[in-house]
């Protein structure tokens, strides 16, 4: 068994697998490594759980590097998303959405739609963006009852303090704001999954309509799945806050957007992303990487989200909502 593939086995008296993926880049990796430290930090003992992380390519080190995390009880493995059909028509897509506020024009974004059909042998799974850190067990989250739901989600808060961003849901992608999920942090009914074909139904969607929209994969989660997501709870999902602010019974911090502790110095919760990051191998990759962020990035950055919100107030003037096609 190479290392570069998997993690350590199953232990015998470990009987229910919890399994979590990530969709990453090389570039995301040192990040996705926090994550997954702050991930096995707070496990169940009498758990086990398997980190499954899904990539276009990861340079050896990277590999090693997030190998050396796994624990008693977590392992990791890695698996590379080939060029299938769907991933073409993906790729295609995406390489025409580069201009100003195209924020998430990779098909990076759109790997966590592949779950269901790469992965036959679960039944349900949790997945987590690379910018998250966890303060509690995962395994809750995976626990979650979905009821007759496809898949639970929280309502992003984001959507009701930005107008734009509002008007864009309510007329561009045709769902009511405060129904708006983001797409960071999911518990997916992957059986579902497969039955309804959601995969191929994105799929043929983004072929026909070639649609420009500000978050497409998330966009189009909402409206194929409008009626089938349970709300999760904000705990699960939390937008980073000063430490005296962030509630006690948090379980997840999502560094959503901007404000990246990687980036900038003194920004909420960053004391919660370096706890994680140390010992993981990349730490001093990210300090370097934060010391080098200087003003005309910081302009840049700016500039894109400037540019998204610009984006979302025009396309929020539609009359054709996405739902409706």
């Amino acid at each position: 068994m190479s290392i570069f593939n998997t993690g350590k086995p199953i232990v015998k008296k470990f009987t229910k697998v919890v399994p979590i993926f990530l969709t990453i880049n090389n570039a995301y990796a040192p990040y996705a490594a926090a994550a997954i430290k702050s991930l096995t930090k707070n496990t169940n003992k009498k758990r086990y759980y398997r980190i499954i992380v899904l990539h276009d390519g990861l340079s050896w080190i990277s590999r090693l590097r997030l190998r050396n995390l796994v624990t008693r009880n977590c392992a990791i493995q890695f698996k590379k998303i080939t060029r299938s059909l769907y991933l073409r028509a993906i790729i295609r897509h995406c390489s025409q959405k580069k201009g100003a506020g195209d924020f998430f024009s990779s098909a990076v974004y759109y790997y966590r739609a592949f779950i269901a059909s790469l992965f036959p042998l679960y039944k349900k799974a949790v997945y987590i963006d690379s910018d998250t850190i966890l303060r509690g067990d995962i395994g809750e989250l995976f626990d979650i009852d979905l009821e007759d739901r496809v898949m639970a989600a929280m309502v992003d808060p984001k959507v009701e303090f930005i107008p734009e961003f509002k008007e864009y849901v309510n007329n561009a992608v045709g769902v009511p704001y405060n129904e708006y999920v983001n797409s960071g942090v999911l518990v997916m009914d992957l059986k579902k999954l497969r039955e309804m074909k959601y995969l191929k139904t994105m799929v043929d969607l983004i072929e026909k309509y070639d649609l420009d929209l500000v978050a497409p994969d998330q966009d189009y989660l909402n409206v194929i799945l409008r009626g089938k997501i349970k709300f999760l709870d904000p705990i699960w999902n939390m937008e980073p806050k000063e430490e005296e602010k962030l509630p006690r019974n948090t379980k997840l911090v999502h560094f959503n957007l901007c404000n990246k502790p990687w980036h900038y110095k003194n920004v909420p919760s960053e004391r919660l992303f370096w706890n994680a990051a140390k010992g993981t191998g990349f730490y001093g990759d990210l300090k370097r990487q934060q010391a080098n962020f200087g003003e005309a990035e910081k302009k840049k950055d700016a500039e894109k989200l400037e540019a998204l919100i610009g984006k979302a107030a025009k396309l929020g003037k539609s009359k054709k909502p996405l739902i409706k096609l």
